[in-house]
């Protein structure tokens, strides 16, 4: 049979480690239990010579938020079936496809098999349950309501993913335009601008136009130095990044995409509309208020924002209510107060805050629609602005020649 090491703890809280041999991990757990002890790690050991090598562990593979969200969708509704938890997770796994689905899927049975609640479970193995799913883990393990709560969780992650399909979609275009743009800028003007006006400065009376002057001096320079460009393009990249790790830059960023036009509303629109429904739906869930505020915190993508919501547990933490500082904070909307303040007054706020989630992500709906339909032209109205200047750049010394003969 082979041999298992495991890590445990003692009924007196002391940790302790030890082997023994086992059919498979199954019995391995079930002959730990038998001799009092919690299993923290059990890991197979394969015997040679006379020693034993233990197995080292595969990085532990992961899957898309949208895979999470349909594994957790399908737990649900395996539980609202009549299903206890381990035989859910085993229908589950017996559908699981792709390569890295069934090893989560067994890790997770493995733990629970052993004791481990699912929310200890999916901490341990990291990857995809970030603080937001093991919260809602944590919540549906309490509240005894695990298949409503998991709906729940499903339907927060599928909204969440929307979201960013929908930012993607309305960005896409936009993108494409201006690339398309910055080619044909840098074609006409060091391709084609320079065999129009070989023949003008051949001519050594003839003084070019400053538009003309200057664009041929960038053909120029863009082919001598073009090496030069591509390292300082590379070099402000690699330094950019180097400059917004550090926390103070990084807030500095956020906060002038915060003030900017259009911009900053769609980015403050689409936080506010995640924070109310991730806040309702933990909230509704039966995690406390100051933990569902600590989660909610790093769900939001923006450190402004992220400092706010900690003044904001610092505030309530003291006795305060949540809309005061919410207020003070001077980043969250009117509309997003009233409801706080009237949800804590009526002691209906989960239900309030899901609802305020409807409007708040029809408003971010209507900011992309408005932000999609703006750029394209202010694109256009740049590309139009770049091709009047190199149009004359080519024809004012072709007019100023033609005036020199004619005179």
């Amino acid at each position: 049979m082979p041999s298992f090491n495991y890590e445990c703890i003692n009924k007196d809280g002391s940790a302790t480690t030890g082997s023994l041999s086992a059919r498979d991990m199954s019995d391995a757990m079930t002959r730990i239990r038998e001799k009092g002890l919690t299993p923290v790690s059990v890991e197979q050991s394969d015997g040679q010579g006379l020693g034993s090598i233990m197995r080292k562990r595969s990085p532990r593979p992961s899957i898309k938020r949208a895979e999470l969200a349909n594994l957790v969708r399908e737990l649900a509704t395996a539980l609202e079936a009549g299903l206890p938890l381990m035989q859910a997770m085993r229908t589950v796994r017996e559908q699981a496809r792709g390569p890295a689905m069934p090893v989560i899927l067994d890790f997770l049975i493995e733990r629970v098999e052993a004791g481990m609640p699912l929310y200890q479970a999916a901490a341990e193995y990291g990857g995809p349950f970030d603080d937001l799913v093991v919260g809602m883990f944590r919540a549906a393990d309490a509240s005894g309501r695990m298949d409503e709560v998991l709906h729940q969780l499903a339907e927060l992650m599928d909204r969440s993913i929307e979201l960013r399909r929908e930012m993607i979609g309305a960005t896409v275009y936009p993108a494409i335009v201006g690339v398309l743009i910055l080619l044909s800028v840098v074609v006409l003007v060091t391709v084609i601008l320079p065999e129009l006006m070989k023949p003008l400065t051949s001519q050594s009376k003839f003084t070019m136009p400053w538009p003309t002057a200057f664009l041929l001096g960038m053909a120029d320079f863009v082919r001598m130095w073009w090496w030069l460009i591509l390292m300082t393009v590379c070099g402000v990249f690699f330094g950019y990044r180097a400059w917004i790790r550090r926390p103070s830059n990084r807030r500095k960023f956020d906060l002038l995409t915060l003030r900017l036009p259009l911009v900053g509303k769609l980015v403050r629109d689409v936080a506010v509309a995640r924070f109310t429904r991730t806040l309702g739906t933990l909230a509704s869930a039966g995690i406390p208020i100051l933990n569902a505020l600590n989660i909610v915190r790093d769900t939001l993508g923006n450190t402004v924002l992220m400092s706010a919501i900690d003044e904001v547990q610092e505030k309530v933490t003291t006795g305060q209510s949540l809309a005061d500082p919410l207020e003070r904070s001077g980043f969250f909307p009117p509309l997003l107060i009233q409801i706080v303040n009237m949800g804590e007054r009526s002691g209906r706020l989960e239900p309030m805050l899901l609802h305020a989630a409807n409007a708040f992500d029809r408003q971010v709906d209507q900011t992309l629609k408005i932000v999609t339909k703006a750029l394209p032209p202010l694109l256009l109205v740049v590309m139009a602005c770049v091709a009047a200047f190199v149009l004359t750049a080519i024809l004012l010394p072709m007019l100023e020649m033609q005036s020199a003969i004619g005179g």
